[in-house]
């Protein structure tokens, strides 16, 4: 069972396109206001491993990933736009164009190539070689899912604590297109993978 859990959180605390976007709003002195978007986050990792885990490796087709990445990887993009032409604001009630919420840390996460990619090898092969079934399932599909909204929120915490080192706001605009490139280049990254991992499974 350790295996799982170390599974999960080496691929839950890696960088990825919500805790890039986590780091962001803890820079910008938003972490509280982003608990909501944690927590969808967590709702959404929650939904994933209950309904793969109880349907079983018959309900995700590894062709599948490609039809939910390419929405996935346009929304990373929309909030990626979003926090390029965020103001870049010092003090605590400097607010970022459209703070994302619930439903953008719901939908980020449920359309994340990388979270539902996390997802298989532990609904499919992991909890089912260690065991768990019936409503243990739903347990560790719990305690799994506040993992994930810990994420998020370790990635919000270091950002505020960056962001308390930096005093010109013409940095935090610079460091907010850095981190908005970072964004597009893994939404890119992840719809190239997932593109050509579909060409070669039709085209053999």
């Amino acid at each position: 069972m350790s295996e799982i859990l170390l599974y999960a959180i080496s691929i839950m605390y890696s960088p990825g396109p919500v805790n890039l976007l986590s780091l962001n709003q803890g820079m910008m002195k938003q972490t509280r206001a982003s608990l909501g978007f944690f927590a969808g986050v967590g709702c959404a990792m929650f939904l994933c491993l209950t309904i793969a885990g109880y349907a079983g490796a018959s309900i995700i087709q590894p062709e599948w990933l490609f039809f939910i990445s390419v929405p996935g990887c346009v929304y990373i993009v929309y909030l990626a736009v979003k926090i390029f032409r965020a103001s870049a604001g010092l003090s605590e009630n400097s607010t970022p164009a459209q703070l994302p919420g619930f439903i953008d840390g719901l939908m980020m996460q449920a359309l994340n190539p990388k979270g539902i990619i996390a997802v298989i090898p532990i609904t499919t092969i992991q909890l089912p070689a260690a065991g768990i079934s019936g409503w243990h399932i739903l347990i560790w599909s719990a305690g799994l899912s506040v993992l994930a909204f810990g994420a998020p929120f370790s990635y919000a915490i270091s950002g505020s604590l960056l962001g308390r080192r930096i005093r010109q706001p013409g940095l935090f605009k610079s460091f907010n297109r850095l981190l908005a490139a970072m964004l597009i280049i893994v939404a890119l990254k992840l719809g190239y993978s997932q593109a050509v991992l579909f060409f070669c499974q039709t085209s053999g």
